[in-house]
Formats: structure tokens, C-alpha cells, sequence
């Protein structure tokens, strides 16, 4: 019984990961289309690699916490945490230094926006956890 709900709660954690990037990836293009129908092509490729710039490093902090580790316990996790973290941080810095020293004709306010953008997706990932907690309180409830 204990298995089964720690199973449910791992795909519903993987489940609720993968629409969030997928929601970072999707908002990206989304905008990355306005902008290049505003803006033009710069403005379009721009935003959609500060997206890229957020939602590589957030795929890559999601992989660490989520494949099973060997120490499967609470330091494991928070190992995995911080691992992960770092890991973004470095990926996203990588990422910005390759946009702007590679990337040439690049817009400033498109990328950025493009980046922030993604990265306001991940308060939605919360909104679901949380919308999930209150589904499954209502369902063990009766209510």
C-alpha cells in the first residue's frame, strides 16, 4: 500500500516537471513568434534563446532530483539538490556567455524577455502542486 502511493506521488512529481518544461519550451516559442512578428527575425531567434537559456539548465536541475540515486535518503536528495543547482547555475552562465560572444546580430531586450518569461512559467508548477495537494486532501476527505 505505502509502495503504491509512493509510486503515485513520483509520477505525479515527474508529470507536474514535465509540464512545466514543457509550459517553459511552449512559452518560449510562443513569444519568440510574436517578437519575430513585431521585431523581425532578430528579435524572434533572440527571445527564443533566452528561453532555451532557462529551460536547458531547468531540464538539467529536474534530471538530477528526479533519476533514483543510491543513497535514496533525505541526504541523497538534498546532495542531488544541490548538485543540481550548481549544475543550472553554471549551465545558464555557459549558456549567456555563448549567446553573447556567439550570436551575432542579437537583441538585448528580446533575449532577456525571453528568458524571464520561461522562468515566471516555473510559479505555475507551483500553482499545480498545490492545486494537486488540495485535489487529493478533497478526495481522501469524502469532501
Amino acid at each position: 500500500m505505502m509502495a503504491r502511493a509512493e509510486e503515485r506521488s513520483t509520477a505525479s512529481s515527474l508529470n507536474s516537471v514535465a509540464k512545466v518544461l514543457l509550459g517553459q519550451l511552449g512559452s518560449s516559442v510562443v513569444l519568440a513568434l510574436l517578437l519575430w512578428g513585431y521585431g523581425g527575425r532578430i528579435y524572434g531567434y533572440s527571445a527564443l534563446l533566452g528561453g532555451l537559456t532557462c529551460v536547458i539548465p531547468n531540464a538539467f536541475l529536474a534530471l538530477r532530483l528526479i533519476v533514483p540515486r543510491r543513497n535514496a535518503g533525505a541526504s541523497g536528495l538534498v546532495r542531488a539538490a544541490y548538485i543540481g543547482e550548481l549544475g543550472k547555475l553554471a549551465l545558464t552562465v555557459l549558456m549567456f556567455s555563448l549567446v553573447f560572444t556567439l550570436v551575432r546580430p542579437l537583441a538585448a531586450g528580446p533575449l532577456f524577455a525571453g528568458f524571464i518569461a520561461a522562468q515566471l512559467v516555473t510559479f505555475s508548477g507551483f500553482l499545480m502542486r498545490d492545486r494537486e495537494e488540495t485535489g487529493d486532501k478533497r478526495t481522501t476527505n469524502g469532501g
